[in-house]
């Protein structure tokens, strides 16, 4: 499915002249049909999968218990 600029920024929560310099700086990849751009929305879905993916391994990560310290002999 394919987005106005107007939609993107809507749905990317940014200023339209954010997601405008994006489309420039080859940042977020766009289609000019000779009056517009148009965004191909399925590029955000992999990422936005990806933050959601990092997020929870990151919580997991968090709320993994410290393992109980083993018996080390001080060599000291």
């Amino acid at each position: 499915m394919y987005m106005t600029v107007e939609e993107t920024a809507d749905y990317l929560s940014m200023p339209i002249d954010q997601v405008k310099r994006y489309i420039v700086e080859k940042k977020i990849r766009a289609i000019f049909d000779g009056e517009d751009y148009y965004v191909n929305s399925a590029q955000f879905q992999t990422h936005l999968q990806q933050v959601e993916d990092l997020k929870r391994q990151i919580d997991e990560w968090r709320n993994t218990p410290i393992p109980d310290d083993i018996d080390v002999k001080d060599e000291d």
